[in-house]
């Protein structure tokens, strides 16, 4: 059973593991990476080819601005139909660390998608004793399958 920690704005907190779990038991459930283009080209993506799916690239923040994007909401709501997606799928939306992940997930939420989880950890984790990122938690450090560039 995936440890879950529920939340009453959307539909919790799961780890990269759990993540990774959902995704390969239900085919329909989606992978939204909400970090900016400029961190989807220099530090990497998940990588779903070994499920024989893609993970969804869409900005909660502009860069380099890092204004929220006004359109998140229709934009991810039009490329979750598009992938089969119901109001019921769940959503596993992924950042950096969690964050921005967790702000998504509640956006989503509200735009009637109750299944919208925010993957703790995010993809680079949090930082570690010397103050670097992907050594300590997220999907990276847990050994899940990712590609850069």
């Amino acid at each position: 059973m995936p440890t879950i920690i529920p939340s009453p704005d959307y539909a919790g907190d799961i780890d990269v593991q759990t993540a990774w779990d959902m995704l390969a038991a239900d085919t329909k459930a989606q992978l939204i990476d909400v970090r900016t283009a400029a961190e989807w080209n220099y530090v990497g993506l998940p990588d779903l080819a070994p499920l024989g799916r893609e993970v969804h690239a869409i900005e909660w923040q502009n860069f380099p601005s890092g204004q929220i994007n006004p359109d998140f909401a229709r934009i991810t709501a039009e490329k979750m139909k598009l992938a089969g997606a119901s109001a019921d799928t769940p959503l596993l939306f992924l950042c950096r660390s969690g964050a921005r992940s967790k702000a998504a997930a509640v956006a989503m939420t509200r735009a009637g998608f109750n299944k919208a989880f925010n993957i703790a950890g995010g993809f680079e984790g949090n930082l570690d004793g010397d103050g670097h990122r992907g050594n300590v938690n997220g999907w990276k450090a847990s050994g899940l399958p990712w590609r850069q560039g």
